[in-house]
């Protein structure tokens, strides 16, 4: 869904509309009664509107040809003149208040005008990602909930769809918050120390700080190792394409992609930059980088383009190595150690194809691009690379960028911790490493949060969620 709202309709009173400003709801306060539509933007059959706050039943009501509404109940009425649809009333809605949801038709005017009636009524519309914030601040989502919320809307594999339910069901966010709430424990009594500093007494027990800390650092170095995978099912994973120049590597994408992506020429050097693109196989997202040549050049711009190719080979998942079967083999010069590799043998439908070496110690595949030959093998074979890497059902990874970053933050924290246990630091100093682990540990769930946490989070929303 898009970060950004559609532009809304003010109806004046001969119907013409006029843009209200984007920015308009984003200046208003944050409580009372809102409204939008949920639906997205443009003519369909259907379109919801939905109206959150303690006064949307009464705001709703003024406007139905019925007097009351049965909660959880559809009822089909009419809206003034404007339209037939159906209301549906939860006394307490997704965002934790009353909500009505209006299901109209989906003419722009008839949303456009039902937008109208209800900000007439006093209500305000609604800022992206504000039902959801209002659903943080009722208590009936952590902030690591809410931001799966997104992760759902914007799922389109079966793999992404997995973590974001995952996640919106609770994931780590449950074992974060129990560890939290024994450091805090801890970090009470370490506190309260600092009260009979001059009794030399300890409340905090040493051992199961150190106990804690042992257990804490292993189950976060799991979650933050595991963030390359879940930001790569997030993504895409990364899949460079590389080998010598004129091998057929753009060809391949094109054939891949079923689309001219890149630019296919004869000319040695013609890809200068990397060109990305994804592709879903068997419920995984691919990210394939094209790239350019790798070959010793004098030409500073196609250098660039190299040198942008290595550190694609360095972030990727999954190498195709791309190599001319007409030509005599030569192994990438390459540091591929730890990457899952696929030899493509190209352009195996020319006179003078050889066979794949023998003893070559990646899986090797047959292809032509130009024909299509043998592409069904290669995308079987790409499957089988990553298969072992995938998470298992049930498997809990850390997706999102925020809390990689506050996790790394807490184990530094955590690290200066222990290093200060070794060392004997006072008890006052080890409570401001304490804290610090706390304050970033809270800030993944929203036990910690402040308004520019939540403006980061809430802004990638769309409008009616």
């Amino acid at each position: 869904m898009s970060d950004s709202s559609p532009t809304q309709v003010r109806l004046n009173s001969d119907s013409s509309p006029t843009a209200i400003g984007e920015n308009t709801c984003m200046t208003r306060p944050s409580d009372g009664t809102i409204v939008a539509v949920s639906t997205p933007a443009g003519v369909g059959g259907i379109a919801v509107v939905r109206v959150s706050g303690s006064e949307a039943l009464r705001m709703v009501l003024r406007h139905l040809s019925v007097s009351d509404l049965s909660p959880r109940h559809a009822t089909y009425c009419r809206f003034d003149e404007l339209d037939d649809l159906v209301a549906v009333y939860f006394p307490t809605g997704y965002s934790g208040e009353p909500t009505v949801e209006l299901s109209c038709h989906g003419s722009q005017y008839v949303q456009q005008a039902l937008l109208q009636a209800l900000v007439d009524e006093g209500a305000h519309l609604a800022a992206p990602g504000e039902f959801t914030l209002r659903a943080f601040r009722h208590g009936r989502l952590n902030l690591s909930q809410a931001e799966a919320v997104a992760d759902l809307i914007d799922a389109v594999t079966p793999a992404q769809h997995r973590l974001a339910v995952s996640q919106l069901r609770g994931g780590y966010a449950e074992q974060l918050r129990q560890l939290r709430q024994r450091l805090l424990d801890l970090t009470s009594l370490m506190e309260l120390e600092l009260d009979f500093s001059q009794e030399d007494v300890e409340f905090a027990n040493r051992t199961e700080l150190c106990q804690l800390l042992s257990t804490l650092h292993f189950q976060l170095s799991t979650l933050i190792a595991s963030f390359r995978m879940g930001n790569a099912l997030k993504r895409g994973l990364p899949v460079a394409i590389v080998g010598l120049p004129n091998a057929g590597k753009s060809s391949l994408l094109n054939t891949l992609l079923e689309d001219d992506r890149a630019i296919v020429s004869d000319v040695p050097g013609t890809t200068r930059d990397t060109v990305e693109e994804l592709l879903t196989l068997g419920g995984v997202t691919f990210r394939f980088i094209d790239t350019a040549g790798l070959h010793r050049t004098s030409d500073a711009v196609e250098s660039l383009g190299i040198e942008r190719s290595l550190r694609a080979v360095t972030d990727a998942r999954l190498v195709l190595y791309v190599h001319d079967a007409t030509t005599a083999w030569r192994p990438p010069e390459l540091e591929l150690a730890d990457k899952q590799v696929i030899v493509v043998m190209n352009k195996c439908d020319l006179e003078g194809c050889q066979s794949p070496v023998a003893g070559c110690q990646w899986p090797v595949v047959q292809i032509s691009a130009k024909r299509c030959d043998g592409i069904d093998a290669l995308k079987q074979a790409m499957l089988e690379a990553v298969r072992g890497e995938l998470p298992a059902e049930g498997d809990v990874l850390l997706s999102n960028a925020r809390h990689y970053e506050a996790l790394q933050r807490v184990q530094q924290a955590l690290a200066h911790v222990g290093k200060g246990l070794v060392d004997g630091t006072p008890a006052d100093l080890l409570a401001v490493d304490l804290r610090d682990a706390l304050y970033h540990l809270g800030a993944v769930t929203g036990e910690v949060a402040n308004d520019e946490i939540l403006s980061n989070v809430f802004s990638r929303f769309c409008v009616g969620k």
